[in-house]
C-alpha cells in the first residue's frame, strides 16, 4: 500500500479580477503551493505559482472564477488531499466577531456587509461560491478582516457623530488587517518568551495598505483604519487620515464629483501623491537616496504619520511592552523603521543601527538597543493564520 495522502487546507484571497491561493499542510504547517491567478475574465488572464523552489507559469485566457480553481486543482500535488477551504473576507462588520463555518445564512450576512466594503465583499463571495462549485463537500470557512477589531470598546470604536448614524448606518470603526495583526502578536509573544494574556503591544502592519493596533491581553482594544481601510496611516496610494471638509473643499475648487474626490483619496494619493513616483517604498527609497526630494519628502510624511499614531494608539494600553513591525515595509526597510523611531523617543524608543541594519537579531527579530522599549520585526503570514483559524472552527 502506498502512503496516506497529506492533508491539507486550501487558502482562498479572492479579488475581483484575481484570486489568490495557498496550500498548507495539516501537519508541521508546511507551505506546500502558492499562486496567483489573475486579469480573470479577460484574453491575458494567467496563472503563476510556487511548489518549493520551483516556479510556473500558464495562460488561461478568458478563464473565470470556476475555471481558474478547476485548473488550480491540476496543479495540487498528487500527495496532497484538500480537507478544508479557509476564506479571506474583508468585512464582517459587527456581523461576525470569529471566524464561521460557511453556510447559507453567513452567505447572506457577508452579502448585508457589501455596502460597508464594495471593492471586496463582492470579489470575496464570489470567491466563495466559485470554490463551492469546485469544492462541494469539503467544508469552507470565511475569515474576516474586521473580527479581531471587534473587541474595541465603545469609546475607541464609536465616531463623534449624530449616534442615530451608528445605530441606522453601522457608522463606527471596524479596522483591517486582523488576520495579520493577530498573528505577529502572538508570533511576538513567542519569541519573547512571555504570555500573549501578559502583553501589551502595538504592532504596524506596513505594506501597501497600512494600519497599526494596540493589543492588550491578546485584544484588539484600538486600531487606525475605520469603517473602510481608508482611514489612518499613509499608504501607498491611500491618503490616510484628511480633514473630512476636504471633501467640499475641493468639489467646490476643481468641480469633482465625490466619486473622482474617493478615486483620489484610494488611488492617486498617499507615498505616490506625495512623491510624484511610486507607491512602492523600495522605489522612493533608491529615488531618495539618489536626491529626490519628493521622494524622501514621502517618506518623512509617512514615518512621521506612523510615529504619531503609535504614540496615540499607547493611550489605548496600561502598559506597553514592544512595538512590532511587519508586512513588506515593516519587514524590509530599515530606512522607514530608523526615521519612525526618531519621533518615538518619549517612548524610550531607541533602535540598534546593526539589528535594524539587517531586519532584527535572531531568534527574536530585535532591533532596539538593549535597554529601551523593545522594537521587534516579525514576519506575517496571514495565509497559516487562516489555515489555522479554519482548523480551529471545524475542530470545535
Amino acid at each position: 500500500m502506498g502512503d496516506a495522502p497529506r492533508p491539507a487546507v486550501l487558502i482562498i484571497n479572492c479579488g475581483s479580477s484575481s484570486v489568490k491561493f495557498a496550500l498548507i499542510g495539516v501537519r508541521g504547517e508546511v507551505l506546500i503551493l502558492s499562486g496567483l491567478a489573475e486579469r480573470l475574465g479577460s484574453p491575458e488572464a494567467g496563472m503563476t505559482w510556487k511548489i518549493g523552489a520551483e516556479r510556473a507559469a500558464r495562460p488561461l485566457p478568458d478563464a473565470d472564477l470556476v475555471t481558474a480553481l478547476h485548473e488550480m486543482i491540476g496543479i495540487l500535488p498528487g500527495d496532497v488531499q484538500v480537507v478544508a477551504v479557509g476564506h479571506r473576507v474583508v468585512h464582517g462588520a459587527e456581523e461576525f466577531s470569529r471566524s464561521v463555518r460557511i453556510e447559507a445564512a453567513v452567505l447572506a450576512a457577508i452579502e448585508r456587509c457589501n455596502d460597508l466594503a464594495p471593492l471586496h465583499n463582492p470579489a470575496n463571495l464570489a470567491g466563495i461560491r466559485a470554490a463551492q462549485k469546485v469544492f462541494p463537500t469539503i467544508p469552507q470557512v470565511a475569515v474576516f478582516d474586521t473580527a479581531f477589531h471587534q473587541t474595541l470598546p465603545e469609546r475607541a470604536y464609536l465616531y463623534p457623530v449624530p449616534y442615530d448614524w451608528y445605530q441606522t448606518d453601522r457608522v463606527r470603526r471596524y479596522g483591517f488587517h486582523g488576520t495579520s495583526h493577530r498573528y505577529v502578536a502572538s508570533e511576538a509573544a513567542r519569541r519573547l518568551g512571555r504570555p500573549l494574556e501578559s502583553l501589551g503591544l502595538i504592532t504596524a502592519h506596513l505594506g501597501n495598505g497600512c494600519s497599526a493596533t494596540a493589543i492588550e491581553g491578546g485584544h484588539s482594544v484600538d486600531t487606525t483604519m475605520g469603517i473602510s481601510p481608508l482611514e489612518g496611516l499613509v499608504m501607498g496610494t491611500r491618503s490616510g487620515d484628511v480633514d473630512p471638509s476636504l471633501h467640499e473643499y475641493m468639489a467646490a475648487r476643481r468641480g469633482w464629483s465625490l466619486e473622482r474626490i474617493m478615486r483620489a483619496l484610494n488611488r492617486e494619493s498617499g507615498l505616490l501623491g506625495l512623491s510624484g513616483v511610486s507607491n512602492d517604498m523600495r522605489t522612493l527609497t533608491e529615488a531618495a537616496a539618489s536626491g529626490n526630494a519628493r521622494a524622501q519628502l514621502a517618506i518623512d510624511v509617512f514615518s512621521y504619520r506612523l510615529a504619531k499614531s503609535i504614540c496615540g494608539l499607547s493611550a489605548a494600553l496600561s502598559r506597553l511592552d514592544a512595538i512590532v513591525f511587519t508586512g513588506g515595509i515593516g519587514e524590509n526597510n530599515k530606512l522607514v523603521r530608523l526615521r519612525t523611531a526618531e519621533h518615538l523617543k518619549v517612548l524610550g524608543v531607541a533602535l540598534d543601527p546593526a539589528r535594524n541594519e539587517t531586519n532584527g537579531a535572531p531568534p527574536t527579530g530585535l532591533i532596539s538597543r538593549d535597554g529601551t522599549l523593545t522594537c521587534l520585526v516579525v514576519p506575517t503570514n496571514e495565509e497559516l493564520m487562516i489555515a489555522r483559524e479554519t482548523l480551529s472552527v471545524l475542530s470545535s
